[in-house]
């Protein structure tokens, strides 16, 4: 078992390398090194994923495609409700994932929270 300065030294250290990567205004891409365990680092990485311009251009286009033909309108009580179609995920949170971002000071503390699960290099 590791000591507690031991783990405090491996922090600053590790965020020393990443801060010399991560920067705001950089563009980087992260690769996943390991899923993460509970769902809300889970889900914080698909946020971060999401935020490729590709990958939003595919949301918008399935966005307006359930709205078109998926999304069924029924009457109900004499109005019209509208069975909503759940959304695709395009992103899958998996080791060996790469995504590249523009770095926004917005961000920081998102990439903060799950940077033990990315390896980031300079794009």
């Amino acid at each position: 078992m590791a000591s507690s300065d031991e783990l405090l030294s491996y922090a600053i250290r590790l965020e020393i390398a990443m801060s010399d990567v991560i920067a705001p205004t950089k563009t980087v891409t992260f690769t996943v090194t390991k899923v993460p365990n509970r769902e809300a680092e889970k889900k914080t990485l698909r946020r971060l994923m999401r935020m490729q311009p590709h990958i939003q251009r595919g949301l918008r286009k399935l966005a307006k495609q359930r709205a078109r033909k998926d999304n069924r309108p029924h009457q109900r009580a004499g109005k019209i409700w509208v069975s909503r179609v759940k959304t695709t995920k395009l992103t899958n949170v998996e080791a060996g994932e790469s995504f590249t971002l523009n770095i926004t000071p917005q961000i920081m503390d998102d990439i903060r929270s799950v940077e033990q699960f990315l390896e980031a290099k300079s794009a």
